[in-house]
């Protein structure tokens, strides 16, 4: 009777080791989706920032030919 319960004990010590691990990766994933997130926005404006810089400088240097 002892080897079935600690079957069952270490059975369910499994599968609860597995869910705080899980737990564990939802939550990390979730942060990386944040910090993806802030990232692209930030390349994003850095882009618009060279994309208005670019055009700036094509206006000046049209105007020396």
């Amino acid at each position: 009777m002892f080897w079935p319960m600690l079957a069952i004990a270490l059975g369910f010590l499994g599968i609860t080791v597995l869910g705080v691990l899980g737990i564990k990766v939802f939550v990390e994933a979730q942060r990386l989706g944040r910090q993806v997130t802030v990232t692209t926005e930030r390349i994003n404006r850095a882009s618009e920032d060279l994309e208005r810089a670019a055009g700036r400088l094509a206006a000046t240097g049209e105007g020396l030919r």
